[in-house]
């Protein structure tokens, strides 16, 4: 089966993690700096906080952003559960705004729509890899009081404007899953520039510690004291992992340089096929392509789907609108809410796409769609 996304490990990544393992530090060591010292070098500079997946960036982030009961979240319902979970484990109520019909990024129109005095933070995503828009975004964001996130799990070495994804939003949270533009088997990281937010990512992601020892409450005790202000969590990402992250962003750029050819190649092979709608990019957008999603039109994409899985070609449908999940159904969330994001899914499945794809790969995947929608 060809995988519509996976991973590309070459020597030089395996020799970054065997270094380590013939080392002193598995886990927090000098291999964690470096990779969040690289992965600032791909967010203009912007700090990063590594953590242990994706999933765990968005609860920092959240965390780091004082998000709790009785706080409202906005973001897109055309993500992975993920955006929204981590959020209301907090307490938080989330609510979903409606995408546009071009990107399936959060429509700034509709998130207005839903936004109060209670919206603690809005959060965009960048679905498939193209930045939302933050320019639209962050002042409706500022407006009500409330902090700006970008759940850039799609989107490290994007840019909008020349901007770098790491650098649009208040909080920016990547995820480095083996099928993501870079990985570390599992792994993440939440990008911030303000320190006071730095701060809280740094202390959730390791249990709230405080170690400092201008910061001790009863400093005296001894070298060997430590205290904990304010509950977090171990999220920390271990040497083994950082290397080999440090590792794969040194070949980011020939990653999305590749990426970039593939979509290329996609658009020229699929141009005027009927049945097919083609992924598009806005003017400023350099997307950093994550995924290649089409549209199947006159509802085929369920036909299309089976029949390209049974020839081999491991397409998937990224993703069911997050409220449809029966944890949302449960609370009171009803289908409807967002009619484009459900247009958006009805219709949308995603090609294979990743670094190592070979050009007769991608033929084959092209020709076995051209003839099912023949």
């Amino acid at each position: 089966m060809l995988p519509y996304g996976r991973q590309s490990i070459d020597d030089t990544d395996i020799a970054a993690v065997t270094e380590v393992l013939r080392g002193d530090w598995l886990t927090t060591g000098p291999a964690v700096a470096g990779f969040e010292a690289a992965l600032a070098s791909w967010t203009g500079g912007v700090p990063c906080v590594s953590v242990t997946s994706g999933t765990s960036a968005l609860h920092v982030a959240y965390a780091a952003a004082g998000v709790g009961p009785g706080d409202e979240v906005v973001t897109s319902p055309m993500t992975f559960v993920a955006t929204a979970s981590t959020a209301m484990l907090l307490g938080a109520r989330v609510v979903f705004a409606d995408v546009s019909d071009d990107t399936a990024n959060l429509d700034p129109r509709a998130a207005e729509a839903v936004l109060t005095p209670r919206t603690k933070v809005v959060t965009a995503v960048d679905y498939a890899g193209h930045p939302a828009d933050y320019a639209a975004l962050r002042p409706l964001a500022r407006e009500h009081g409330a902090l700006l996130a970008a759940d850039a799990a799609h989107s490290l070495g994007s840019r909008l404007d020349g901007v770098a994804s790491g650098a649009l939003a208040d909080l920016t949270s990547f995820s480095f899953f083996p099928t993501k533009n870079a990985t570390t088997g599992e792994g993440g990281a939440v990008a911030v520039a303000d320190p006071g937010l730095l701060d809280r990512a740094r202390r959730f992601r390791c249990h709230g510690l405080v170690r400092e020892a201008e910061r001790l409450r009863a400093p005296g005790e001894g070298g060997w004291h430590q205290e904990v202000h304010t509950f977090g969590l171990n999220y920390r990402l271990p040497d083994v992992l950082c290397a080999l992250g440090t590792s794969q962003l040194r070949r980011l750029g020939d990653f999305k340089a590749r990426r970039a050819r593939l979509v290329a190649r996609y658009n020229e092979l699929l141009a005027g096929v009927d049945g097919l709608r083609l992924p598009v990019a806005r003017a400023g957008a350099d997307p950093m392509w994550h995924l290649y999603a089409v549209r199947i039109l006159d509802g085929r994409r369920r036909e299309v789907y089976d029949r390209m899985r049974a020839a081999g070609i491991g397409v998937q449908v990224n993703y069911i609108p997050a409220y449809w999940h029966p944890v949302f159904e449960d609370l009171g969330y009803r289908r409807g809410m967002c009619p484009v994001a459900e247009s958006f899914y009805a219709e949308q499945l995603s090609l294979p796409l990743f670094p190592d794809l070979t050009d007769a790969d991608q033929d084959r995947a092209v020709e076995a769609l051209r003839d099912i929608l023949a």
